[in-house]
């Protein structure tokens, strides 16, 4: 007899229909083909006690089980339920009706539990997409595969229930959640705020600059100045997502198994931190079995690198490809996937190996040549693509002391979404172009024209800190940013002096103090 269900498999972010089909025939093989790996293979035998625990006789029978497309790896125990229920309706131990409508997943327990599973969102995408009625994944996935509208979504505890509700015999109330209006309420919440920092108000100008314009920001200053505090408060001040990039950062997390247990939509822009003993692999993702890494994990977010210099090399030049075209290909002997990678790229360093080297009251203990030694652990090319690089300073006792409250992250906001929506509008017809950032030679030509005034002040400021030629192109676009904030269609002589002390590294005589 053969019988066919439907599962899911994941490639990349998105997920394809993966279909179980079963022989069952008189005899004792069981045999699983369709390019399965270990964990599909063992499934014969979680499958058979899960069988008999939850009260079914299981004769013996053979099986053989083909997973198509038979060309496409199948990986991990998530396909325990649709192979069980197929096996039981192949020995005509169950009447299930209705199989072709729906997508099964789950992994099983011997006891006959159903447990929850990675991917579950896009395969619920994927679900919908090809038409089918509803989903039957473990509880713990069912609000998680709820958020995908016009698709019944029913959450099971135990393979009893699942075949209960395949027979008629017991009625499952699909998990409803109203995408829409759960977004909205709970769109944009952070337990951080910026009126929790004393002082530094020059930094959180250029963080406000920044997230305005989705240009990447490099932090120098001594130990315990509140480079890092202060850096984990940006996610406050980005525009909120939007529902599709919810959608699509939510499908990156649930692909690396990161949502928690009875989680919905992401409402906040991801803020990854990796250690800097972090690997390559780590990073930009891949391994035996493909899953995103930091870098897609920080899509429509941030990428939080702290101790830049103590990264290691392999490490720092990964970023290069992500940062220029906001996606990340792997390519392997046995596979190749696409992650996306658009974030926003937020380091943080010392000015020196003591750190002391621009401290205003602690001398700098660091051997002749250090700092130009220190400073050359990140490479030019990777320092290119950093538009903002801000000088931080510890806050003086006064300030750090003062009761008064700074500015809140909501007034920040606003003055960001505002000019986010500037450059939405500027960029319409741009596809692939959403902020200020991203802009390519043409569109810089097009949107940051100078005024005899403002080219000669950058041209002054650009010889007299003998400033390299890749910081023309960056101080444009931060002048740009800087005059969208002001809502100004012109970019004024005070928004190129602005866009000219974001670039201190650029300057050929910082750090050569002590070299």
């Amino acid at each position: 007899m053969l019988v066919k269900t439907y599962a899911a498999a994941v490639r990349g972010i998105d997920a394809l229909i993966v279909t179980v089909e079963t022989v069952v025939s008189r005899g004792l093989q069981f045999c699983i083909v369709g390019l399965p790996d270990t964990a599909v293979k063992e499934s014969h035998e979680r499958v058979r006690a899960a069988i008999t625990q939850s009260g079914f006789k299981m004769p013996r029978v053979a099986a053989v089980i083909n997973m198509a497309p038979a060309d496409v790896r199948k990986e991990g125990a998530s396909y325990d339920l649709p192979i069980a229920i197929s096996l039981l309706q192949g020995a005509e131990i169950i009447k299930a009706r209705d199989l072709d409508k729906y997508v099964i997943m789950g992994e099983l327990s011997l006891d006959g539990s159903v447990m929850p599973v990675k991917g579950i969102l896009p395969m619920a995408i994927e679900a919908r997409a090809r038409g089918f009625k509803g989903m039957i994944v473990p509880s713990a996935n069912a609000t998680e595969a709820a958020v995908v509208n016009r698709l019944e979504v029913y959450g099971v505890d135990n393979l009893a229930q699942v075949a209960a509700f395949l027979q008629g015999t017991e009625k499952i109330e699909p998990t409803v959640v109203d995408t829409r209006a759960e977004f909205a309420a709970a769109a944009g919440l952070s337990d951080l705020d910026f009126c929790d920092v004393k002082g530094q108000e020059n930094v959180k100008r250029a963080f406000e600059v920044a997230c305005a314009g989705g240009h990447n920001i490099l932090l120098i200053g001594p130990p315990g100045s509140g480079k890092s505090m202060m850096a984990k408060r940006l996610p406050s001040i980005l525009p909120p997502l939007s529902l599709g990039e919810a959608l699509e950062t939510t499908k990156i997390h649930s692909v690396a198994g990161k949502l928690r247990r009875g989680s919905r939509l992401m409402t906040v822009r991801p803020f990854r931190s990796p250690h800097h003993t972090v690997s390559p692999v780590a990073m930009v993702g891949g391994g035996s079995s493909p899953m995103p890494g930091e870098i897609s994990l920080a899509h429509n977010g941030i990428l939080f690198l702290d101790e830049f210099p103590e990264f290691p090399r392999a490490v720092l030049e990964v970023l290069r490809q992500p940062l220029e075209d906001r996606r990340i290909s792997v390519s392997r002997a046995k596979y190749q996937v696409e992650y996306p990678a658009g974030f926003m790229l937020v380091a943080s360093m010392n000015p020196c190996p003591c750190g002391y080297y621009t401290h205003p009251t602690k001398p700098c203990t660091c051997l002749p040549g250090a700092v130009s030694r220190y400073l050359s652990r990140i490479s030019g090319p990777l320092l290119d693509r950093i538009d903002l690089h801000v000088e931080i300073m510890p806050v003086p006792f006064d300030e750090l002391s003062s009761r008064s409250s700074g500015e809140p992250s909501e007034a920040i906001r606003e003055r960001v979404i505002k000019a986010r929506q500037i450059q939405a509008d500027r960029f319409a017809s741009e596809p692939d172009v959403h902020c200020n950032a991203q802009m390519n030679p043409r569109l810089q030509a097009l949107h940051c024209t100078l005024s005899p005034e403002s080219s000669e002040i950058l041209k002054t400021a650009m010889l007299k800190y003998d400033m390299s030629a890749r910081a023309y192109d960056r101080i444009l676009k931060v002048a740009r940013t800087i005059a969208d904030l002001e809502a100004s269609a012109d970019i004024q002589p005070w928004h190129i002096s602005e866009a000219v002390g974001y670039r201190n590294l650029d300057r050929t005589s910082w750090g050569k103090t002590y070299s």
